[in-house]
């Protein structure tokens, strides 16, 4: 029963240690998820403001913010290969809509070879 025990707790404490420890690409995914969202909402009618916060002043573009939490995913398999592609999350919000952003890059040590994007409205 001791055995059973300490197995669920080492295995709670390395769960909770990967946890928290951030994806070497999750500064890069923060980058690009602004750029991602003005790609998807901005049309000659409605544009977001340059950038996160509100526009400068007397200008017509709508104010936008980015969560600073990135969430990695499980990994998902690249189409056709045993190749995987790490998953990670941020959400974003534009008046009263969030939308939730999600990049998948290679699975390559120490770089961001990003491989797709996807964003959906909530």
């Amino acid at each position: 029963m001791r055995l059973v025990f300490a197995a669920a707790a080492a295995a709670a404490f390395s769960a909770s240690a990967f946890a928290a420890t951030p994806h070497h690409c999750a500064a890069d995914t923060l980058s690009r998820a602004g750029d991602l969202l003005k790609w998807y909402w901005n049309t000659p009618d409605a544009k977001l403001a340059d950038k996160p916060g509100e526009p400068v002043d007397g200008s017509p573009d709508m104010a936008w913010s980015l969560d600073e939490d990135v969430k990695v995913l499980p990994p998902v398999s690249a189409p056709g290969t045993s190749e995987k592609y790490d998953v990670l999350e941020v959400f974003a919000h534009v008046y009263k809509a969030s939308f939730r952003i999600r990049m998948l890059y290679v699975q390559i040590p120490d770089d961001c070879a990003l491989a797709g994007a996807e964003i959906i409205s909530q």
